[in-house]
């Protein structure tokens, strides 16, 4: 079996996101001593936008800079990782109602047509089938189902909808909400969630 462990938060050793990927890794092992565990830190080692340069080399242009030949094979070498494993934990925390921007390039290396999903005549087909996906999820504020903020989430909407585009719907969400509202707040929050976490049946 083999874990694919992503965090994408700026924020290091203050993020929440980071806290929760840890205890779910950390749960994942303990179910299975196993596992093979791939780790990549996109906050700190984030994987380049895409560029005019990066679509050209995928018509089979050479590119010019050593510098996008680099990150070339980074988008090659995450997609590979993506394939290869039977469990993604990401850590997605909510920015500006959304993922963050470094999350959003991994996504933009990994929905390659042909590799993780095609168009059919009956429509798109997912190639990702059979894999799960848990993702910690931190937000600031609260928008939940039942929160008056709910039409804001395009985090989680969008995760699910993109996961399951590419044939994954075994996708659980472990939630740390309100965590800028008051110390008290995140603390619960975390608490909560690191339960639910060291709980998850993997």
């Amino acid at each position: 079996m083999k874990l694919l462990h992503i965090d994408t938060s700026i924020l290091g050793q203050n993020s929440v996101s980071r806290q929760l990927t840890a205890v779910i890794v950390a749960r994942v092992r303990a179910l299975h001593p196993q596992v093979e565990v791939r780790h990549l830190d996109l906050g700190a080692e984030p994987l380049g936008h895409l560029s005019a340069a990066h679509l050209a080399a995928g018509q089979g242009a050479t590119p010019e800079s050593p510098a996008v030949v680099r990150d070339l094979q980074r988008g090659r070498t995450a997609l590979e990782d993506f394939l290869a494993a039977d469990i993604i934990v990401v850590g997605a925390p909510m920015y500006n109602f959304s993922i963050s921007s470094q999350l959003k390039a991994w996504i933009d290396r990994v929905c390659v047509a042909g590799e993780t999903f095609r168009y059919t005549e009956h429509g798109p087909q997912g190639l990702a089938a059979g894999k799960k996906v848990i993702v910690a999820s931190s937000r600031g504020g609260f928008y939940g189902p039942q929160s008056p903020a709910a039409a804001l989430d395009h985090q989680e909407s969008y995760l699910r909808e993109l996961f399951g585009f590419l044939g994954i719907t075994d996708v659980t969400f472990v939630r740390a909400e309100g965590v800028n509202i008051s110390p008290a707040q995140r603390q619960a929050a975390i608490s909560a969630a690191t339960a639910e976490a060291a709980q998850l049946a993997a």
